[in-house]
């Protein structure tokens, strides 16, 4: 299915990589779903830059199935189709500070559990909204959010790290499961993108740091790794499933 044919739903749209997916998607011509929890105005904002016509800001709070469920009933009204291809990239109560992140001795379980649910168990209920419709239209794109950070702690953020490479896990056992469906399952790692609300307590030193040390020289940007996913979404990749890519300028090389 080509990428304006597709019905898209992105996780955490209102801003930032989210953002910048939602209108990748928007600029080749795809329906999008902008999903936004507390970030309104900003949701609007994206639709309005994708236009009304392809675009729809839908509040759900991914940790909730029923929302979930609601979410995707609702998209499916209003496009005339049902969601084909998801990009889970919500990032529940995180930010990037790594002057400021809990130690080993002071993390504690709810801080894993937290990003446990805003990555494993937002990915899960999306997944499973959506698997009816993929399976009759025997096509299907999930794309998982993750991070360098789990192959290379440079920065020990235990919880964060930890659920994100949960997610890779999570990847590869729906990838084997659901390919038989027409669906596949793929994971997007990028690095530190230059800047996000997530990534705006990094001091600048790091960001001149990692260029240095990074073969292109650059930071990534939000955009390079929206492009990215828009590949996992395309026919490109039709036999590629159960892969994380990692888009990071090359410092991180798997």
């Amino acid at each position: 299915m080509n990428l304006n044919e597709q019905v898209v739903l992105v996780t955490g749209a209102s801003r930032g990589l989210g953002a910048a997916i939602a209108k990748a998607f928007g600029r080749e011509g795809a329906k999008v779903v902008i999903n936004y929890f507390n970030s309104e105005k900003q949701a609007a904002e994206v639709v309005e830059s994708i236009g009304n016509e392809h675009a729809i800001a839908l509040r759900a709070d991914v940790r909730n199935q029923e929302e979930v469920i609601n979410m995707f009933e609702m998209a499916k009204n209003h496009f005339g189709k049902p969601i084909t291809t998801v990009v889970n990239n919500a990032l529940i109560n995180f930010k990037f500070d790594a002057a400021n992140k809990k130690n080993a001795e002071t993390i504690n379980w709810e801080d894993f559990q937290t990003q446990f649910e805003g990555s494993v168990k937002a990915s899960l209920h999306t997944v499973q909204a959506g698997i009816k419709d993929m399976a009759e239209l025997n096509f299907g794109r999930i794309i998982n959010i993750g991070t360098n950070l789990f192959q290379n702690p440079v920065v020990a953020y235990h919880d964060y790290n930890t659920s994100k490479a949960a997610l890779l896990s999570f990847t590869r056992n729906m990838a084997r499961e659901l390919g038989e469906k027409g669906i596949t399952v793929n994971m997007v790692s990028g690095g530190l993108l230059e800047k996000t609300d997530a990534s705006s307590a990094t001091p600048d030193e790091v960001f001149e740091i990692i260029k240095e040390n990074t073969p292109l020289k650059k930071i990534t940007s939000p955009e390079d790794v929206a492009d990215t996913v828009l590949f996992f979404a395309s026919p490109w990749s039709r036999s590629v499933t159960g892969q994380n890519l990692v888009v990071d300028g090359g410092l991180v090389m798997d």
